[in-house]
């Protein structure tokens, strides 16, 4: 990237070109269900970095091999990503009522729709990514390879596992090890699945799909430690929802376990080490290491 103002462009097209992608899967509004359609787009287009399905298309980018399969697993990979937010912005969650600057889910649709809204993008996201067969017949074997990494890292093993243990510890203090846990599979499980799809649909070898996954591992841990930062220097303006939510929900942060400042070392550290582990990969992606460092030094 020869300039931080041709990287601004680009990410303004790639984001472009995502928001397409969502608006041609979602489905039509129509029959005497079609309050749930019009819930899911109300969620899914909401705004937001868009960081799943990006990172996705770039790590494939990274490996050169241009794949139709991919444009069904970067829309389903953000309907997952959405359902998760909006149940996890339900009464019996974190409680919340703005979510991206706007009235979150429930709060527009009713607590029923909110939660039937997150179970329809949830089961909409895997009907979105089987249609990859059709896209991309003759890539059969490597669509099975990344709907098996979709599963795992969404279900139990992966960021609805950590959501579990992050209800059940909230309300009393939590080690490192397991806030470490939550966060390993929260946040960066489904970071992890969409860099390791982008390389399966790429042809990345299994070696590489690994290194990919460890990259992502840290770039969703660190991600999720700014988060908590963000959560108390921010500005309810610039983040779009509510601050010290996790005060307000009484949870155990990086902040509150260690403080700003090595919340903000360790940051940096693990940002370093996906860099690190990036340059190991044959590819280059300039842009895709800018990415990085613009979502793990955001301020909002």
């Amino acid at each position: 990237m020869s300039s931080n103002n041709e990287y601004k462009m680009l990410k303004e097209k790639r984001l472009r070109e995502i928001e397409n992608i969502l608006q041609e899967y979602l489905p039509k509004q129509k029959g005497r269900q079609k309050i749930i359609m019009e819930a899911m787009g109300y969620s899914l287009l909401a705004g937001g970095k868009r960081l799943r399905p990006m990172l996705m298309q770039e790590t494939c980018r990274l490996f050169g091999r241009n794949s139709k399969a991919l444009k069904p697993f970067m829309a389903a990979i953000e309907m997952i990503h959405t359902y998760s937010l909006v149940h996890d912005d339900l009464p019996a969650m974190d409680n919340d009522d703005y979510r991206r600057g706007r009235k979150t889910t429930h709060v527009v649709y009713g607590e029923d729709m909110g939660i039937l809204a997150g179970d329809a993008l949830l089961n909409y996201a895997f009907e979105t990514a089987f249609k990859a067969f059709v896209t991309e017949p003759e890539d059969s074997l490597l669509i099975g390879r990344a709907l098996g990494v979709l599963g795992k890292k969404a279900g139990i093993y992966g960021m609805i596992g950590g959501q579990v243990i992050d209800v059940k510890e909230t309300g009393h203090a939590v080690s490192k090890e397991v806030l470490d846990t939550i966060y390993e599979l929260k946040t960066a499980a489904l970071i992890e699945a969409a860099m390791m799809i982008g390389a399966i649909l790429g042809g990345a070898s299994e070696e590489e799909v690994k290194i990919v996954e460890k990259i992502a591992g840290n770039i969703g841990t660190a991600f999720q430690i700014q988060d908590d930062i963000l959560d108390v220097t921010g500005t309810k303006e610039a983040l779009g929802k509510p601050l010290h939510s996790d005060e307000k929900n009484e949870k155990t942060t990086y902040v509150t376990l260690l403080g700003i400042q090595e919340a903000k070392k360790e940051v940096e550290e693990k940002s370093c080490e996906a860099v690190r582990l990036l340059k190991k990969l044959p590819g280059k992606n300039s842009y895709l290491e800018e990415l990085f460092m613009e979502l793990i030094h955001r301020d909002r």
